[in-house]
């Protein structure tokens, strides 16, 4: 099974006699007399991983929910599996029953349901008008086995982390044995060993005959599945390509329209004053145990880690998320004396969450009370009870504007934003009100090469002007290339402090894996 992943991409695709599953000629679509996809052209081969790629908003997820029958196109022609299907006639329902299944990053689960329930939601096993509830427990069970993820099938998705809800959805499209799976980026939750075995189920499936649309912004991912590649910008399809017939650079000019000389920025660090000490911090939970850490104003911070082995969760708990039982946090040299996220708000602290749909967004709230939510009581946005509106509007608007988010979107839903400029967005509420320390939980995870550089350009302009910046991130070349120092977690203690010439890719690597694993790592950020 892994060697049908593992081996090197031909780069052709597969083979032009491949049975063509979906075939789409011209499709558009329009939101509000703005056009989400035009006159795209599209073909998913069976037995093939065929990679969108683009920009946050540059119409891959209108694409996919095409696919999937959640989107009905405005023009053009799609056939699934030879035979044309009929505008207003294909959706949800009937798409999973002719086997299109996908797992989006905004998950489709039930949280106060079980495993199963979720599992067998709307397919239900039936005999004599009732539930067959110990067959689907048992077909449940079996096929989270089958895949490898230990999950009980009885537990409450509520109950569960990210990433095993990220494993039950993964289970959920692979129930009805499907003949097209969508992945739209399905690793951003899952640890290197979770991601493992979800590309080894990827092989498996190819040589099944399965065709696979996958959605990433990974170019390591990307090199490792990708037969063949459609590149799209603002909506139209720019090219497609064989996997190993294009270069990274080349792919990344094709989505953006312009050549990217420097990915990272050169961050001047001048480390002043210590505005952030956290010290001999230790989770209840045991997610974190005795950590220190310490950041100055002026310079860029790193967590690095594997998924799942604490780094979130130390973030979380220095700004009061995660109950402790020990541990202190000082700010600019005073304790903190009742750590909640409130008190750290006021000290001029500010969090922004990696899950930004669960826990940083209001999505059905306006880009502009987004941006100010968590400042609406300062003195400048009214008094009392009342809120000033006209304040509200322009401190969100100059945030907005900084960020390169046009001002003209404040009103817009957050729910309508792209990724990239969701987490716009929430960087905006570091910037209304007086903040001098801010803290990332994985800042660019799940948005493009272009969000990306903008982000980074944030971050460099914080730091530069003299703002203290912890940065979790599971993109090592982010630390790398980012941070004048950085700590490294494994299995919730702090294994090392790697400081200027210190912090290479084999050293951060020495405390990620053990040392017989280092040199099988090696490769891993190319």
């Amino acid at each position: 099974m892994r060697e049908a992943v593992d081996a090197p991409s031909s780069g052709l695709g597969a083979p032009s006699t491949a049975t063509t599953l979906f075939q789409l000629s011209g499709v558009s679509k329009s939101y509000f007399g703005s056009r989400a996809l035009d006159g795209v052209d599209f073909d998913l081969r069976a037995g093939e991983v065929h990679v969108l790629f683009g920009e946050n908003g540059a119409g891959k997820s209108t694409l996919i929910n095409i696919l999937v029958g959640t989107v009905t196109h405005d023009a053009g022609e799609i056939a699934y599996q030879g035979k044309p299907l009929e505008r207003g006639r294909w959706n949800p329902h009937v798409a999973r029953s002719r086997g299109v299944s996908a797992v989006f990053q905004e998950f489709s689960l039930v949280p106060t349901m079980s495993v199963t329930e979720n599992l067998f939601l709307g397919r239900e096993i039936k005999g004599r008008g009732l539930l067959r509830q110990s067959e689907m427990e048992d077909k449940a069970r079996a096929l989270l086995a089958q895949l490898c993820f230990a999950i009980p099938a009885g537990a409450l998705v509520a109950s569960l982390s990210r990433a095993q809800q990220q494993m039950v959805e993964i289970a959920k499209a692979l129930l009805g044995d499907p003949q097209v799976l969508i992945l739209d980026e399905p690793t951003a939750s899952l640890t290197e060993a979770e991601t493992d075995v979800l590309f080894s189920l990827i092989g498996t499936l190819k040589a099944r005959g399965v065709g696979i649309v996958y959605v990433s912004h990974r170019m390591k991912e990307i090199r490792r599945l990708a037969d063949r590649i459609t590149v799209l910008r603002d909506g139209r399809r720019i090219d497609t390509v064989s996997a190993g017939e294009v270069t990274d650079g080349a792919l990344v000019q094709l989505m953006v329209g312009r050549p990217i000389d420097v990915l990272y920025p050169q961050i001047e660090h001048c480390p002043g004053a210590l505005a952030l000490r956290a010290w001999n911090i230790t989770t209840a939970n045991g997610t974190v145990r005795d950590a220190n850490i310490e950041v100055a104003s002026g310079e860029v911070v790193g967590i690095a880690g594997l998924v799942g082995g604490g780094k979130s969760e130390l973030a979380r708990a220095v700004f009061g998320l995660e109950p402790l039982t020990s541990g202190e946090v000082w700010v600019d040299g005073r304790r903190v004396a009742r750590l909640t996220p409130e008190a750290l708000l006021r000290r001029g602290l500010c969090y922004f969450p990696a899950d930004r749909v669960a826990e940083g967004l209001a999505l059905t709230r306006t880009v502009t009370e987004n941006a100010t939510i968590t400042a609406t009581r300062l003195p400048q946005f009214g008094w009392g009870p009342f809120l000033n509106r006209r304040a509200e509007k322009g401190l969100a608007d100059q945030a907005l504007s900084r960020l390169n988010l046009l001002a003209r979107t404040g009103a817009t839903d957050v729910i309508d934003l792209s990724g990239g400029n969701r987490q716009k967005v929430m960087l905006a509420r570091g910037l209304v009100r007086p903040t001098r320390i801010f803290l990332f939980d994985e800042p660019t995870v799940g948005i493009d090469v272009g969000a990306k550089l903008e982000i980074y350009r944030a971050i460099k302009e914080l730091a530069e002007g003299g703002a203290a910046v912890l940065m979790v991130s599971s993109d090592l070349p982010e630390i790398l290339h980012l941070c004048r120092r950085a700590y490294v977690v494994h299995r919730g203690a702090l294994a090392a402090h790697l400081v200027g010439d210190e912090l290479t890719e084999s050293r951060v690597l020495n405390h990620f894996f053990p040392a017989d694993q280092v040199h099988a790592q090696e490769g891993l950020l190319t």
